[in-house]
């Protein structure tokens, strides 16, 4: 079997097939992101988080969630590439599994490093064109974009008890500066710092965002942020629009735009 040496996002050589056949992806983005490059039955693995596409969820072999891989049900697939990120699934499961299979890693924070991997997987699984065709057309859909101007700050929370909120260095963060919103915890070191109810009030954002992933807030939370920050508004978003960071994002500005244009503020 020919090989050939790949350099993934976290900078690791990676030796894959030239063509690979049997893909197990560790991300739902990216889960995503190999349908739409028509990948179909050549990738045949995921996790139990992958719900897009529908299809696929439910018929591919599920080999546990993002961050507990089950080794046994990864072997058993007999893969000759797995895809996974550096932020969404643990160290110790890809040091485990690397020793064993070719695992290429993306490390996305923000639209440039997203296309970028889109690109580096089309090359990795014989898809280039498709692939730097959907990295063009979501490059153009972001630059007709409308965004807020000028700008509001923003709170936008990703957990319940604690709160926890998209900080420093995050995709998120970067697709809220894309739509005009200043992310009033992108300071420090701490992606997804934990914050108190007296640090959110403090924080005093022109408006608070309550994703519906990873925790599914809903419309019962909102009044719970009423109470902690009387006078702002607090939204419902769709976090996939937020933080997937595959072929999703060619849904994500025409999302955005049609948030923003009905955000009184």
């Amino acid at each position: 079997m020919t090989m050939f040496s790949h350099t993934d996002q976290m900078r690791r050589k990676v030796n894959v097939p030239a063509a690979p056949q049997r893909i197990i992806s560790l991300v739902p983005s990216q889960t995503e992101l190999l349908y739409d490059l028509g990948l179909g039955e050549r990738v045949v693995g995921i996790t139990k988080f992958c719900v897009h596409p529908e299809i696929w969820f439910k018929s591919k072999h599920r080999v546990g969630g993002t961050k507990k891989v089950d080794m046994d049900k990864v072997r058993a697939l007999k893969p000759d590439l797995i895809i996974g990120n550096k932020e969404e699934n643990e160290r110790k499961d890809i040091q485990a599994l690397e020793k064993e299979f070719p695992v290429w890693m993306s490390d996305v924070r923000d639209l440039d490093s997203a296309l970028e991997m889109i690109r580096q997987v089309g090359e990795l699984t014989g898809t280039k064109d498709k692939a730097e065709a959907l990295s063009n057309r979501i490059t153009d859909a972001f630059a007709k974009q409308h965004y807020i101007d000028p700008p509001l700050t923003v709170a936008y929370l990703i957990w319940r008890e604690p709160f926890m909120v998209a900080g420093h260095g995050t995709f998120v963060n970067d697709m809220l500066k894309r739509c005009g919103l200043q992310n009033v915890f992108d300071e420090g070191d701490a992606r997804y710092p934990e914050i108190t109810p007296q640090e959110l009030a403090e924080s005093d954002p022109d408006i608070i965002l309550l994703s519906s992933e990873p925790y599914p807030f809903k419309e019962k939370h909102v009044q719970e942020l009423n109470m902690i920050c009387p006078g702002t508004p607090v939204k419902l978003v769709d976090g996939e629009m937020f933080s997937w960071y595959g072929s999703r994002l060619l849904q994500a500005p025409a999302y955005f735009s049609g948030l923003l244009s009905g955000w009184a503020v």
